[in-house]
């Protein structure tokens, strides 16, 4: 049976921590879309969600950290992309980097992956209560509109572990994607951060 709770519990950050830990999959809201989360050094969990959503495994799954110490267990994050950085996480901005040593384990061999600090309340809890990295997907099945709200999550009740309710996402479209793994940089998907208010902040 799922658990289900409410992000503004005090103890929902703390209860989903230890489903993750132990191998769980949750369902978490974002200020963006809601997503899948899982802990990003348990391959079989990772697994689990790409059979759930029925995903293509070349499709990599994106990491989101609380801070970017976190994230480079699992990525290499250049100079250039710093500036960017700092003015745009926490937020709804994924810059894809070279992966780690680590990060090509967990990603089946995979030489770069997508990363995020997301600008969540109940999500940057969750991140550091967990103390690790989470592999995240938005929750649907592939190719299929993204759930906004816990109601539109409800075809994985009894599936996955735990969904956490934070109502209406903020922004209730996807991150913006920006490939910064080599020059020059590639916009691999426009999402709900303006890409003109990024531009000036890419290092050249």
């Amino acid at each position: 049976m799922t658990l289900k709770i409410l992000s503004k519990s005090k103890i929902a950050h703390k209860k989903t921590a230890i489903i993750i830990k132990n191998g769980g999959i949750a369902i978490i809201p974002t200020e963006t879309v809601y997503g899948f989360a899982v802990n990003a050094f348990d391959i079989e969990a990772i697994k689990k969600v790409y059979d759930i959503k029925n995903r293509n495994c070349n499709k990599p799954l994106i990491v989101m950290a609380s801070n970017i110490e976190s994230l480079k267990t699992i990525v290499r994050i250049p100079h250039g992309a710093l500036k960017i950085i700092q003015k745009f996480w926490p937020g709804q901005l994924t810059l894809i980097f070279p992966t780690t040593e680590i990060g090509q384990i967990l990603s089946g061999g995979k030489k770069s992956l997508g990363v995020r600090i997301p600008n969540n309340k109940f999500v940057l809890k969750l991140l550091k209560e967990l103390n690790i990295p989470i592999f995240t997907t938005s929750v649907n099945i592939s190719n299929n509109i993204s759930a906004k709200n816990l109601k539109e999550t409800s075809r994985f009740n009894n599936i996955v572990d735990v969904m956490v309710d934070g109502g209406q996402c903020k922004f209730s479209f996807e991150s913006t994607i920006i490939d910064m793994v080599k020059f020059p940089y590639v916009i691999v998907r426009k999402g709900c951060l303006d890409i003109n208010k990024i531009l000036k902040y890419i290092a050249y």
